[in-house]
């Protein structure tokens, strides 16, 4: 598998394995086929295994310490993330140590090499009904803290999940507190889908152009929109969610990749690759046949200019009130 630079960490594998899938929460699997696609990912050449305490409520983690025992190949990187909503400032150190000590504890390693902010970072002045981590507390607790931790050996770098309030990312990417990584959507439909800041353009292109422009390496999240970008959502959403929108949206992308002889989920995984900027595209697979698909798009290659614009076309223009 092709790696590609990321920043301190050197280089990652193009494909990283995400844990939403292997904490059920894009369909159900069991943990022996979570463990099995784990294997199989690593096996492939996927080094960097990304885990958060939320995905399956420390199933994705346990996984991942079932999977190797504490033994995990010297080339495997793997990362950690905490959500620090409704955290009053004085204990923001205290709930990221305990969280990222329970973390390893889960998985069966003694550091991380990426610990993410797993929530939004949100402007001084956004009404309080929008939940996040303000953008000074951000600034003088939440990065001492990560800075902390990382000079305790708990965790080699530090980063931030890249979906909220683009103005505010794109300040912090330019400011001296950058972090060490950064998550950004990276899909044909720069749709972050139920993850999106309310009533915001989510403007993913324009964050990654500033990432790049700041040298902070960028994991790019949700190439399939949570399975909009698929033949089918592999559970039930009500028609007016998010995904469902997006899933309307893509009809005639849909109907491009079978033009094409290719699955949309190939299709979109390809497209992901393509894009410039993100150095690893994590997925978000639940067992060894999505796995094998995605395997399959980083095979491929990258996109042809001529087939990436039949996908902008098929897409451009396409709201959610057309259906």
């Amino acid at each position: 598998m092709k790696q590609r630079r990321f920043g301190k960490l050197g280089t990652v594998s193009s494909l990283s394995l995400g844990g939403g899938g292997l904490g059920q929460l894009w369909g159900s699997t069991t943990r022996e086929e979570a463990i099995a696609t784990t294997q199989m990912a690593v096996a492939s050449g996927i080094n960097l295994l990304d885990m958060a305490p939320v995905y399956g409520n420390g199933e994705a983690e346990n996984v991942i310490g079932k999977a190797f025992d504490g033994k995990l190949p010297d080339d495997v990187r793997v990362t950690t993330k905490c959500n620090l909503v409704d955290v009053p400032v004085d204990r923001i150190h205290e709930v990221l140590e305990k969280s990222l000590i329970e973390s390893l504890a889960r998985m069966k390693v003694s550091a991380v090499d990426i610990f993410f902010l797993h929530n939004w970072i949100i402007d001084e002045t956004t009404e309080s009904a929008i939940r996040g981590t303000n953008r000074i507390v951000f600034e003088e607790y939440v990065v001492p803290a990560f800075k902390k931790i990382t000079s305790k050996g708990l965790a080699k770098t530090w980063g931030i999940t890249g979906i909220g309030d683009p103005k505010v990312l794109i300040d912090i990417l330019g400011s001296d507190n950058k972090p060490d990584c950064i998550q950004i959507i990276t899909n044909l439909l720069d749709s972050p889908g139920g993850l999106g800041f309310p009533n915001v353009d989510p403007q993913p292109r324009a964050i990654i152009k500033t990432a790049v422009e700041s040298e902070v390496p960028i994991m790019g999240i949700r190439a399939v929109q949570a399975g909009a970008l698929t033949n089918q959502i592999d559970r039930y959403l009500p028609p007016e969610h998010p995904e469902s929108l997006d899933f309307k949206r893509a009809k005639a992308f849909r109907s491009l990749a079978r033009n094409l002889a290719i699955s949309p989920s190939i299709l979109a995984h390809q497209y992901a690759l393509s894009m410039v900027g993100p150095s690893t595209i994590t997925l978000g697979v639940k067992n060894r046949d999505e796995l094998a698909e995605c395997l399959l798009a980083e095979q491929n290659g990258i996109l042809d200019e001529s087939v990436t614009g039949q996908i902008h076309a098929a897409v451009s223009g396409v709201g959610i009130n057309d259906f």
